[in-house]
């Protein structure tokens, strides 16, 4: 996601104020006072430091708190939260004991209620900042949320490093720094991905094998993956590993059959060298299956170790239904899956419609999208390796030519050239499914010298972080 302060565009009112307050003096770990306003994009709390803005994690609309200054910018501070003053009557306490230290955690300690109702303004405010064409009056709806909102993760991909006293630990970094924070725990987690993840760290130890030294780029193992399949129980653990030699590789197999019967799959990733990316380009078979296979709708889905698939299995069906409702597919319509990843969104939809065609840029997610369509006997849908801006014209310039088109692209939106594309072939039902509201807007700006736009349904697949999902229904303008 982008942070805040690449985000936030003040109007003319706070640019003043800002540009007077730009030399306010202040110093690194000076404690202030502050009154929190409102959240930013990131969850943290945003108040004012003599009419300076300050961005503070941990801190809720309608409290005052004392924080430290942990960063100083011209137009904007940082600060921790030392102390709360007066709390906001929707503070809730944390179940985990690092919220707040890792990412994936920021509103944990605000109701769930007032959690949906963020989400909903954060939509609000991305169209505030980007002006699309009649955003004013642009039907937001309120946020469709979980029953229980925790235990939905269906992926734990953690680091894993050995501490100054040689034990292995794993866990996500914390904020800001590559310092690894051991998770014994994480109520957002599948339990089962928990327990596969908690007891192959203890194997690792117990058999010595060298994990990922940052500092020396030296060591063999640097993440383990967990993933596990709502509906068939099905559970893949991928080693990440710095070199393709991966130590006591078949002790580490045998004990896995022996005391973890519910892994189906185990895999070996090589991604080596310094590099921010958690996967390589090659993937390994080691033991058991080469995927697991996850169930939606009562479609099988099988899925490798790289390919995407929503974090969240137990709304995947409900997003899917409202994609499919705002559609409005019928027998006579030809429909384009575009970033489809192995096939979720347009198979389950293959059965409304006369053909689907799906594209996406990573080839095993295709080559599981059309081994999905022959598991599930469905014979009008096939999917291609390659970017939707180039597809897509190439069908039309043989004859084919789309009546509808869903889209559910990565956070970065959609690439300039799709834009066009779509403008240029003007599919007269359109939906798109996004993961950043931001980068939505921004879209829209675009996408609505051709469409109007009927609704954006906020749907939340990530409970106790800021990510939501939107559901945008498009009318094509005549």
């Amino acid at each position: 996601m982008r942070n805040e302060k690449n985000n936030y565009r003040p109007n003319r009112r706070n640019f003043s104020n800002n540009r007077k307050n730009n030399n306010v003096h202040v110093e690194l770990n000076q404690r202030v006072t502050v009154t929190i306003k409102r959240l930013g994009i990131n969850g943290e709390g945003v108040g004012y430091y003599r009419r300076k803005l300050i961005f503070i994690p941990g801190a809720l609309p309608t409290e005052v708190v004392q924080a430290d200054i942990t960063d100083i910018q011209p137009k904007f501070l940082r600060a921790k939260v030392v102390q709360i003053d007066k709390k906001s009557k929707f503070r809730v306490e944390p179940r985990d004991a690092y919220a707040g230290e890792v990412g994936g955690f920021e509103l944990e300690d605000l109701e769930y209620s007032q959690q949906l109702k963020f989400k909903r303004d954060l939509v609000k405010q991305a169209l505030s900042r980007f002006h699309p064409r009649g955003y004013e009056k642009y039907d937001v709806r309120p946020t469709i949320g979980m029953e229980n909102p925790y235990e939905y993760r269906n992926k734990a991909a953690f680091q894993v490093r050995t501490n100054e006293d040689g034990y292995v630990i794993a866990g996500l970094y914390k904020e800001g720094t590559h310092e690894v924070v051991n998770m014994q725990t994480c109520s957002v987690q599948y339990p089962i991905t928990m327990k596969v993840m908690r007891a192959v760290v203890d194997m690792v130890e117990d058999f010595e094998i060298p994990t990922y030294d940052e500092k020396t780029h030296s060591g063999i193992l640097k993440t383990i993956v967990v993933r596990a399949a709502l509906n068939t129980n099905d559970v893949q653990v991928v080693f990440i590993t710095n070199s393709p030699k991966l130590l006591k590789k078949q002790k580490l197999i045998m004990r896995i059959a022996e005391e973890l019967p519910e892994v189906t799959s185990i895999m070996q990733n090589i991604n080596p060298g310094d590099t921010p990316l958690i996967w390589g380009e090659k993937t390994v078979h080691l033991a058991g299956n080469e995927t697991i296979t996850e169930k939606i709708d009562g479609l099988a889905f099988d899925l490798s170790p790289r390919a995407f698939l929503q974090l969240n299995s137990i709304m995947t069906p409900k997003l899917y239904h409202l994609a499919g409702e705002a559609l409005d597919l019928d027998a006579d319509d030809y429909l384009v899956d575009a970033y489809s990843g192995v096939g979720t969104i347009g198979l389950t939809l293959a059965d409304q419609v006369a053909e689907v065609r799906g594209m996406d840029t990573v080839e095993e997610a295709i080559a599981d999208a059309n081994e999905n369509a022959k598991i599930n006997h469905i014979d009008n849908a096939e999917y291609f390796y390659g970017k939707a801006e180039d597809i897509l014209p190439q069908w039309m310039a043989s004859g084919w030519r789309p009546t509808a088109l869903v889209v559910d692209p990565p956070r970065v939106g959609l690439d300039q050239a799709l834009i066009d594309t779509i403008l240029q072939t003007r599919p007269e039902k359109f939906v798109y499914v996004s993961c950043n509201q931001s980068t939505l807007a921004q879209n829209l700006v675009q996408l609505t010298k051709s469409y109007n736009v009927d609704y954006l349904q906020p749907v939340d697949m990530m409970p106790q972080t800021p990510h939501v999902e939107v559901v945008v229904k498009f009318t094509l303008k005549k």
